[in-house]
C-alpha cells in the first residue's frame, strides 16, 4: 500500500471517529421525555409516558419537504421568534406583561404525525404526494403552559400532550419515507398479531440532530394503544 493511501485511510478513520464522538455526546445532551417500559414484546415495546408540552405546526408537502419545513418553523420559534412571558398576575383583573424573546434548549424527539391512514396490504409504500402532516417539537420540561414563551408565528401551536400508553418500534440508520412507512406497517402488523388495538395513526419520532452519524441515529415509530 502506498504511503499516501495509508495516510488518507488514517485521516478518514480519525474523521469518522471524531464525527461519531461528537454525535454521541451532542445527542446525550439533548433531553427527551421520560417513560416507563411496561412490557418488552417481539420487535417492539409498550411504554407509558407522563404529560409533556408540544409545539406543533401543520405543513403540506412530501414527507421530506414537510419535515424540513416544519423543522425550520419550529426551530425559529425555540431559537428566539417568541415573546417571553415575564409576569403573569394571579389576581383580578388577570393581566400579562410580555417581555423580550427567549432562546430555549433543543429537546427530542421531533414527531411527525401523518394525516392519512396507511394501507395494511403489500407492498408497503407511503404516498409521495403532497399531504398534510403535523410536525411537533417536545418543549423543555422546565416550562409550563403558563411560562412557555408565546410564539410570534401564528402557525405554531402550543399543545399539551396527556399521559398515554404507546407501542414503540425502534430502528437506526437513515429514515426515508419508504422505510418509515414500512416500520409503521411492521408495528401495526405486530399489534394486530398480539391482539392489541391502536388508537389513531402511528407517528414517526426522530431523536437526533441532522448531522448525527447514521449508525447512531435513533428512530422510532409509535402509536397510542388502548
Amino acid at each position: 500500500m502506498k504511503k499516501g493511501m495509508y495516510i488518507l485511510i488514517i485521516i478518514i478513520v480519525v474523521l469518522l471517529l471524531g464525527w461519531t464522538a461528537f454525535s454521541y455526546f451532542l445527542d446525550r445532551s439533548i433531553a427527551s421525555p421520560e417513560y416507563t417500559v411496561f412490557e418488552q414484546k417481539d420487535g417492539y415495546e409498550i411504554r407509558s409516558y407522563e404529560p409533556y408540552i408540544l409545539a406543533q405546526v401543520e405543513v403540506t408537502g412530501t414527507y421530506d419537504e414537510a419535515i424540513n419545513q416544519g423543522f425550520r418553523i419550529l426551530a425559529d420559534y425555540i431559537f428566539g421568534n417568541n415573546t417571553k412571558r415575564t409576569d403573569i398576575a394571579m389576581t383580578a383583573p388577570v393581566t400579562e406583561r410580555e417581555g423580550e424573546s427567549e432562546k430555549m434548549a433543543m429537546t427530542a424527539p421531533v414527531v411527525v404525525t401523518e394525516s392519512e391512514k396507511l394501507s395494511m396490504t403489500a407492498p408497503v409504500t407511503e404516498s409521495g404526494n403532497e399531504q398534510t402532516r403535523v410536525i411537533s417539537f417536545v418543549m423543555p420540561f422546565e416550562y409550563t403552559l403558563e411560562t412557555l414563551p408565546k410564539p410570534n408565528n401564528s402557525e405554531v401551536k402550543i399543545v399539551p400532550q396527556k399521559a398515554r400508553k404507546v407501542a414503540v418500534l425502534r430502528f437506526s440508520w437513515l429514515r426515508s419515507s419508504e422505510r418509515v412507512a414500512k416500520k409503521k406497517q411492521e408495528l401495526l402488523a405486530s399489534l394486530e398479531q398480539d391482539g392489541i388495538s391502536p388508537k389513531g395513526l402511528p407517528e414517526y419520532a426522530g431523536y437526533n440532530a441532522p448531522f448525527t452519524t447514521p449508525w447512531l441515529n435513533r428512530n422510532e415509530v409509535m402509536v397510542e394503544i388502548e
